[in-house]
């Protein structure tokens, strides 16, 4: 077996199918090639719609909601392949770019690929990144306090680490979870993922843990649409599928996890400094936007409800913070 493609579905199924349906019938009717649906008890019926339409799927019941890492994790200890694609549901495919990915992947030293995201009229979407030390970078979507920090990131000439267009093979630090092709030797060295993750920040660490074996490149001529954050937006109610939203409980459990992933890729230090940045940014905002809104004859009290918004999230990193210190097992999940 070539190639194992992981997709974990939460009432996903329409997602899936419409990604099945966009893949060549060769790569569908390739027996080197395995299909794994991991469900997190969506509660619907995504099993039956999703088997009866493609019946080569192998389909795997978790039994609870058990978020990305645990579930891929499932999916990975039934795989069959020689090579392990994770495969965001919410992906339409290409003609060719997994298979060119795969050849291109298998003759390489690397142990993990991505592909360049692109959104449904093609144009390039984040795909990848550089690590920032401390992941520093998570304060910059902070209300005002973000702001002022990217401007003297600016002033600084600090060059940002995220992947937008990748040329044709660049190496980098971590790819997005969308796409995420890795050798299964280079998972028996290093482990599976952390199931200390619930959602969003697990493959950033993954591939921290990968880094140290062998080198990870983005293949930019190779496309895939990926319609980002559908999936979750719908599963959450969220405000909206960016990743810069700090308001919602989607982007609680953003909050939550990406603290988690920092103490454990860079220590207690980097863990503490990103929270005090957090907390102090929340007073901050309050005075901001008071006077800012005051000035513009606005009402002065416009952006206090997200701000509390704000609050309530970095508030259940606090509560938690005893355990992400110590660095015990646990299941971060708060959605």
């Amino acid at each position: 077996m070539q190639l194992s493609i992981l997709i974990v579905n939460y009432k996903s199924s329409r997602f899936i199918s419409d990604c099945l349906h966009s893949a060549d019938a060769a790569l569908l009717a390739n027996q080197q090639v395995e299909w794994i649906v991991i469900d997190n008890c969506s509660g619907d019926d995504s099993k039956s719609f999703l088997t009866t339409a493609f019946p080569f799927i192998k389909w795997v019941d978790m039994g609870y909601n058990a978020g990305f890492a645990r579930a891929n994790n499932a999916g990975m200890r039934l795989a069959l392949g020689e090579n392990i694609l994770l495969l965001n549901p919410d992906t339409l495919l290409l003609p060719g770019s997994i298979e060119a990915c795969l050849t291109r992947f298998k003759a390489s030293d690397h142990v993990a690929c991505g592909v360049q995201l692109v959104h449904k009229n093609l144009m390039p979407q984040f795909s990848g990144s550089y690590f920032m030390k401390g992941g520093i970078n998570h304060l910059l979507p902070l209300p005002y306090w973000g702001g002022l920090l990217k401007q003297l990131a600016g002033f600084l000439k600090t060059e940002k680490p995220a992947i937008i267009t990748a040329t044709a093979e660049q190496n980098l630090d971590w790819i997005s979870g969308a796409f995420l092709m890795v050798k299964k030797l280079a998972i028996e060295n290093i482990g599976m993922m952390d199931e200390d993750f619930f959602l969003y920040g697990e493959e950033v660490e993954w591939c921290s843990r990968l880094r140290k074996l062998g080198t990870i490149c983005i293949y930019g001529d190779i496309k895939i649409i990926h319609l980002i954050g559908e999936t979750i937006k719908d599963a959450t109610n969220a405000i909206d599928n960016s990743y810069t939203n700090l308001y919602d409980k989607k982007a609680r459990q953003l909050i939550l996890s990406n603290h988690v992933r920092i103490r454990k890729q860079y220590g207690i230090f980097w863990f503490l400094f990103q929270l005090l940045n957090y907390t102090w940014a929340i007073p901050f905002a309050l005075i901001v936007s008071f006077f800012k809104h005051l000035l513009e004859l606005k009402n002065p009290f416009l952006e206090f409800a997200n701000i509390a918004s704000l609050f309530r999230n970095v508030l259940e990193v606090w509560k938690l913070s005893f355990t992400i210190i110590a660095n015990k097992k646990h299941f971060y999940k708060c959605i």
